[in-house]
């Protein structure tokens, strides 16, 4: 498996992917690991001169006006990550804990943080041997980066805290002891390199992004086949009306429509029905569209700041400066990831507008909720119950974070981002823009049975004969859960739309 080498500058978002959910190895470019000692080496010589310098020589928030004495800098570093690793909540998944001890090694590998070598590469190899800090999932408001969560990281180095390593949770000192690794004292501006930052809501952003650009393509996969399920006509994907509005995502999808349903015996025989359909069908080119547009925003967005310097002062040995900004403010991605819930909230709201008309035999000429001894049988009835509840839910979720802030640190910290609310909620969204999917494709597969022995297109016929693989055609009334949990699976697993483009060719 090759190794990943990491530079600070070119680290791209299917790096993050290897490395989170693939456990490709990672190394150190031996180019930047010279900017390294030269930033350590300046910290080390601004302590011997007396120098004052925020974080080095000072406190930390309001008390950046109290001077500490040379011979407690390093035990102000200890201070730091001990009193700051105060998170509450579940921890995050291993995925997501490889992805910030990433991404916070890309950034220190740059020079500008003050972080030594062997912390640095302590860091990189509890990443390559599987050793993953437990992380609670609460408590960053976004500003100065990522404090609480980081602090969870970084005292993992001091051989505290717990991890998980080899599918047990465990102190982080026996799984060093396992390993032969040893802890680190740290020096100077070392616990301020590593708990400052937007490195944790970054990571989140970064992996539900990923996932997102796959659940567009699920998107149309399932809009394709209630289309045929419902005998829609296929006169909104032609080609000239998108080159006159031409988005790109709107442009992409309709060409995804057309090549889903070509050839499909369905859309041919009712095509002259009707000359338009409900929006849920007719506009998808515009809202699967438009919401992928905006996951691309936020991935551009998301590729700048994961091989950004974050932290808090900044380190410049070529003019022997240190200067404090503020990049640890986590604003940009909270943004990104607040317009990426709503554009992931709004595939699930448009999907669940399609299975209510599917259920709906006033609506759909199929029978009543999708099951021909309608009465004795509720079919497909609650399916349509659980979408509306997750949308409803997505709703909520999608209320913005960042327009909220709560001043911290005696408001030395006055505005802040709440960032990494702002991505855990995007990942939210997104799971339950997965299980109404689920559902839709679920229903639509079903309702195209009622189609036979007319086919579907080749791109759909692809979809329907997969999810009969793993689920049957409903019959009668039964245990309805664990048939969407299986449709789910196939969504996650990424099998799916593997499985359509394999027959169509990929999907834009």
């Amino acid at each position: 498996m090759q190794s990943i080498e990491l530079n600070g500058h070119s680290l791209t978002l299917q790096d993050v992917v290897r490395v989170s959910r693939e456990d490709f190895p990672v190394s150190l470019d031996p180019a930047a690991v010279a900017f390294v000692e030269r930033g350590a080496n300046m910290v080390a010589s601004w302590v011997r001169d007396g120098r004052v310098i925020y974080g080095i020589t000072t406190g930390f928030g309001d008390l950046a006006s109290v001077v500490i004495p040379q011979e407690k800098s390093e035990l102000l570093q200890h201070n730091l990550l001990v009193s700051h690793a105060c998170g509450v909540g579940e921890p995050f998944p291993e995925d997501v804990v490889r992805a910030i001890m990433l991404l916070r090694i890309n950034t220190l590998i740059r020079g500008f943080s003050g972080i030594s070598l062997p912390t640095l590469t302590l860091l990189l190899n509890m990443l390559n041997l599987g050793i993953h800090p437990i992380i609670p999932c609460q408590g960053s408001v976004g500003a100065s980066g990522d404090l609480c969560p980081l602090s969870h990281l970084a005292i993992a180095l001091l051989g505290l805290g717990e991890a998980m390593y080899k599918g047990k949770r465990l102190p982080v000192a026996d799984a060093f002891a396992q390993t032969g690794l040893e802890a680190v004292a740290l020096k100077p501006k070392e616990g301020l390199a590593l708990n400052n930052g937007t490195t944790v809501l970054t990571a989140v952003g970064a992996l539900t992004v990923y996932d997102a650009l796959h659940t567009a393509k699920v998107a149309d996969i399932a809009a394709a086949l209630s289309l045929e399920a419902l005998r829609g006509v296929p006169y909104a994907f032609d080609p000239r009306t998108h080159e006159l509005r031409p988005h790109i995502g709107q442009r992409q999808v309709a060409s995804n429509m057309r090549r889903l349903i070509e050839a499909s015996e369905i859309i041919e025989k009712y095509k002259h029905d009707r000359v338009q359909d409900a929006y849920s069908l007719r506009c998808v080119p515009q809202v699967h569209g438009a919401s992928r547009d905006a996951v691309e925003y936020v991935r551009q967005k998301i590729a700048v700041e994961i091989n950004s310097v974050t932290d808090n002062p900044l380190i410049f040995p070529a003019e022997e400066e240190a200067i404090s900004g503020g990049n640890f403010h986590g604003q940009p991605i909270a943004i990104a990831m607040d317009f990426f819930g709503i554009a992931a909230a709004e595939l699930a709201s448009i999907s669940e507008r399609r299975v209510a008309r599917l259920v709906d035999a006033k609506l759909s000429g199929l029978p009543p909720f999708l099951v021909s001894n309608s009465g004795l049988n509720s079919g497909f009835m609650i399916p349509q119950y659980v979408c509306a509840a997750l949308v409803s839910e997505n709703k909520v979720l999608a209320h913005p974070s960042s327009v909220d802030s709560i001043p911290t640190s005696a408001n030395q910290e006055d505005h802040v981002s709440m960032g990494m609310y702002s991505s855990r909620k995007g990942r939210a969204i997104l799971e339950n823009a997965e299980k109404v999917l689920a559902v839709e494709l679920l229903c639509a597969a079903q309702g195209v049975e009622f189609h036979k022995p007319l086919q579907p297109g080749r791109g759909t016929r692809v979809a329907r004969r997969l999810i009969r693989e793993h689920v049957p055609f409903v019959q009668e009334d039964c245990f309805l859960q664990p048939l969407i949990e299986d449709v789910l699976h196939l969504v996650r697993s990424g099998e799916l739309v593997q499985c359509v483009e394999e027959e169509i060719g990929p999907l834009s």
